[in-house]
């Protein structure tokens, strides 16, 4: 059993860690180091993974099989080029924070928020590194792919 002042630390972190990827999800897309949804971030994975420094991976719906197919190809890919990969529930605070309607498309087609790469390094520094120790201390307790829920506001 787990002491209850664990339960509130892990909290804590957790919540930090979810304030911390929002501000990097918006940061990014306001610096154009944001590639958002599946064919887009296959594409970029195949022709620069080196300027990958995270993948978001998100989806409420565990039903979807071919999403979590596409989910299983891009983790492992992640995995043998050492990008850190993050889980997250919470599509719909995505929407909230990065904009539901891509400006190039019809505005009734929802932008694919499934995954989302930030590219570039000195992306708001301070908060991927707050992130990658969160998916760091999430996998030495045999998590293999950290999640995160985040909370709509």
């Amino acid at each position: 059993m787990i002491p209850e002042e664990s339960f509130g630390s892990v909290k804590n972190r957790m919540q930090s860690a979810s304030l911390a990827l929002e501000e990097l999800l918006v940061t990014a897309q306001k610096q154009d180091c944001l590639t958002v949804g599946i064919y887009e971030s296959a594409k970029l994975l195949n022709t620069d993974p080196d300027c990958v420094v995270l993948c978001v991976l998100a989806a409420d719906d565990e039903d979807d099989v071919a999403l979590q197919i596409h989910f299983t190809l891009l983790q492992s890919f992640c995995c043998d080029s050492g990008i850190t990969i993050l889980r997250v529930l919470g599509v719909q605070r995505l929407r909230q924070l990065l904009g539901a309607f891509d400006t190039n498309r019809n505005q009734e087609e929802c932008r694919d928020l499934h995954c989302m790469l930030v590219t570039n390094p000195q992306v708001d520094h301070y908060r991927l590194q707050e992130v990658g120790i969160y998916c760091q201390e999430s996998r030495r307790i045999d998590q293999w792919v950290p999640e995160l829920a985040l909370q709509e506001r």
